[in-house]
């Protein structure tokens, strides 16, 4: 409630703009369904009121459908009386109702965006091509504005070249000059009054330039027919001009009809204009579309009871709405409120209205909503977005919203097929050392349709391949898509002496790329970490790496942002041929580790050097000296060999040899095993009484010094623990080598 007060200021603008677009519009719809002016006027009034206080939308306006105005027509025909279609508007009512409260506004969710600009684009392209008559002065009913064909049997481009042989001079005038206004408006010092919007200046200055006309240039006076034209109501007999549901004849089959196919038309037109006027919201506000059309169903429910004629949100009003600086749904409920006191009090001053003002307003909206700027952006993005949303443009514009919005539909679910059936997995040629693999990675759904394309390019595999199918990335496969897999694996693949792999068949959720954060360790947060901490990430990156389950890295994102400098926490002493790199076994971004690799992971000068250059220099934390299982300078250390340079590695590992006592186990590998994490403890050792600046850091907590020992059958590594178990020994031999 504080929000809508405080938002009074632009919200009361805002509402007279709208009310003075709407109340034309009410009267025209109503004009062009065959149903009496004063419906088009109830419908507008409960549409403002009603549905804006049960509404949530700020930025939705709702009145008299024109997507409607050719069913209403052709049902009041067929029912045979305006009171009997109000029951139809009731029952419609009912049945969005049940609608909204069933959940069901969640198809919104699958009208594709292409669709909703195009359909933008389409009402921007028929405001300004239906108003062009109205600015040049030709006198034409208001709904006629949003349809292709006629009354008169001409169309939107003939009816544009018969304006251009009628044009009044007055009429010009106020409409050239109003546009002027509202194209400058943002640049002159009026902006900054806001509780004057341009819409409403525009409005002003067209009745006073009249009121000159009239005065000094009798013969330039805009006549009636050019004029808002509100229909007189004698508050003395207001029931005249209401009529009432008859809900004696609940049980007429064909009410019911009529009904269904209004709750079906006005629940669309409503979820598109809502999915529409989110598009151009500047502050992107989302309503949720299950209570929007539970709003409609009570308004169309009131509307059928009091004599009005079916409501949808419009995306005319909305976006006059929008544009005219509104913030809260407050300037909705007001434009309501507007249109009543204004047919029972304000006709005689709403009709000196020129109707080239308001024509200039939907101008100047339909220039807003039709911006080159938007084709280019879905030009850009591709064919399967572009066509789309020219071809929902052009079918709006030469027929009408539903149809066209239909169309273009088909357009997308074309495209949609097209792109399952031709791309419905990314097929990669690698060549490794093993030889040509051919790699298929399926994406996230894999529906029936991609069956075709997949089974084609499994057939065309050529013989003696090796191949992998990757479903990593899968959420759902179809059972068809599963056969053909299958079939694959047990028929054609042995027939085609094909090495197949297949992996992946799980589920895994993926959202296109969205980097809004690169995963690199800073300064600040490197200096905070301590080495136990840092210890344990080292642990969950392990697990993550055995089970399977890696982070995403956004590695090239990662590379550029590491380029200036880097942060590592932790410095890895390791193996050559510990098989890989300590990144991927502790699942580590760029930047977060050093590494040194030497066999057998021995210490020398070069590598005391290397660890207080990490330590010292770069900042890192934590020191983690790494043996493997199956190390190959264990085994030639075990085995004597001193061949060449060899020689300077297996002497420093003999030393662990002659420490482990090889009667004590009955498993040679368990005795590899004690030789292996031995020489990493006298690695550490050697670290400790060689570098005074590390053993310093070590014995004042500043950093930590850790073994591990990694089972490179598993990928599994464990950890020893950060404590000073070596000190007393290290003491030892310092004072004592």
């Amino acid at each position: 409630m504080k929000n809508i007060i405080s938002n009074l200021s632009k919200d009361i603008p805002a509402s007279i703009v709208v009310f003075l677009v709407a109340l034309p519009l009410c009267l025209g719809v109503a004009l062009a369904s065959g149903a009496p002016l004063m419906s088009g006027i109830i419908s507008g009034i409960i549409g403002g009121v009603v549905v804006g206080i049960l509404s949530k939308s700020p930025t939705s306006v709702s009145g008299p459908a024109a997507g409607l105005a050719a069913v209403v027509l052709a049902a009041i025909n067929d029912l045979g009386s305006f009171e009997l279609f109000l029951l139809a508007v009731v029952i419609a009512g009912v049945f969005q109702l049940i609608i909204g409260i069933a959940k069901l506004g969640f198809i919104a969710n699958y009208i594709p965006s292409s669709v909703i600009k195009g359909l933008l684009a389409a009402i921007g392209i028929i405001l300004i091509l239906k108003q062009i008559p109205h600015a040049l002065g030709v006198h034409k009913t208001v709904l006629e504005s949003f349809s292709f064909n006629e009354s008169n049997g001409e169309n939107t481009f003939t009816a544009l070249l018969s304006a251009l042989k009628l044009i009044s001079l007055s009429t010009v005038i106020i409409s050239v000059l109003s546009l002027a206004i509202l194209s400058i408006w943002n640049k002159t010092f009026l902006s900054k009054i806001k509780i004057l919007p341009s819409s409403l200046f525009v409005v002003s200055l067209g009745v006073i330039l009249n009121a000159l006309f009239k005065i000094f240039i009798p013969s330039m006076a805009l006549e009636h027919k050019h004029l808002v034209n509100i229909p007189a109501i004698d508050t003395n007999n207001i029931q005249g001009f209401i009529h009432i549901s008859q809900f004696s004849n609940i049980v007429n089959y064909q009410v019911w009809v009529v009904a269904f196919s209004i709750a079906i038309i006005a629940t669309l037109e409503t979820l598109l204009n809502i999915e529409a006027v989110e598009k151009i919201d500047p502050h992107k506000r989302k309503a949720d579309p299950n209570n929007e059309l539970i709003a409609q169903g009570v308004g169309n429910i009131f509307s059928g009871i009091f004599g009005g004629i079916p409501i949808t949100s419009v995306i005319v009003r909305s976006s006059v709405n929008i544009q005219s600086g509104n913030e809260t749904k407050m300037s909705t409920i007001l434009h309501g409120f507007l249109i009543l006191i204004s047919v029972l009090l304000l006709s005689p001053i709403l009709n000196q209205i020129p109707l080239a003002s308001l024509a200039a307003i939907l101008l100047f909206t339909g220039y807003k909503l039709a911006k080159l700027p938007i084709l280019k952006e879905m030009y850009n993005k591709g064919w399967d977005q572009f066509i789309p949303t020219i071809a929902t443009t052009i079918a709006i514009i030469l027929t009408d919203l539903l149809i066209g919005v239909m169309i273009g539909l088909a357009v997308s679910l074309f495209y949609f097929l097209r792109s399952n059936f031709r791309n419905p997995f990314t097929k990669i040629k690698n060549t490794l050392h093993i030889g040509e693999i051919i790699k298929i990675d399926l994406p996230n759904q894999v529906s029936f349709f991609n069956k075709a394309a997949i089974k084609e390019t499994l057939s065309d595999i050529p013989e003696n391949s090796k191949v992998l199918i990757d479903a990593s990335h899968s959420d759902y496969i179809d059972n068809d898509v599963i056969e053909i897999i299958q079939d694959f694996k047990e028929f054609t693949a042995p027939e085609k002496n094909i090495q197949l792999n297949i992996f992946g068949l799980k589920e895994n959720y993926k959202l296109i790329d969205h980097i809004e954060f690169i995963n690199v360790l800073d300064k600040e947060t490197q200096q905070k970490l301590k080495p136990t901490e840092i210890l344990q990430f080292l642990k969950e990156g392990n697990n993550r790496f055995i089970n399977g389950k890696w982070t995403d890295k956004h590695l090239l994102h990662q590379v550029n942002a590491t380029s200036f400098g880097q942060n590592p926490m932790a410095v890895i002493v390791g193996c050559i041929d510990s098989r890989t790199s300590p990144e991927l076994l502790f699942d580590a971004d760029i930047g977060d580790l050093l590494t040194i690799r030497i066999a057998g992971n021995i210490i020398s000068p070069e590598v005391y050097g290397s660890l207080e250059i990490a330590i010292d220099r770069l900042g890192a934390k934590l020191i983690v000296v790494k043996g493997h299982s199956s190390c190959g300078a264990i085994a030639l250390s075990l085995k004597n060999v001193k061949d060449g340079n060899i020689g300077t590695i297996t002497n420093k590992i003999q030393r662990a040899i002659d420490q482990c006592s090889k009667s004590n186990h009955e498993e040679y590998l368990d005795y590899v095993e004690e030789v292996t994490k031995k020489n990493v403890s006298n690695s550490i050792n050697d670290i400790l009484i060689n570098s005074p600046s590390l053993r310093k850091k070590v014995e004042n907590n500043e950093i930590g010094i850790v073994s591990a020992y990694h089972d490179i059958s598993t990928g599994k590594v464990i950890f020893g623990e950060i404590e000073k178990i070596h000190f007393d020994k290290v003491t030892e031999q310092i004072e004592n080598p």
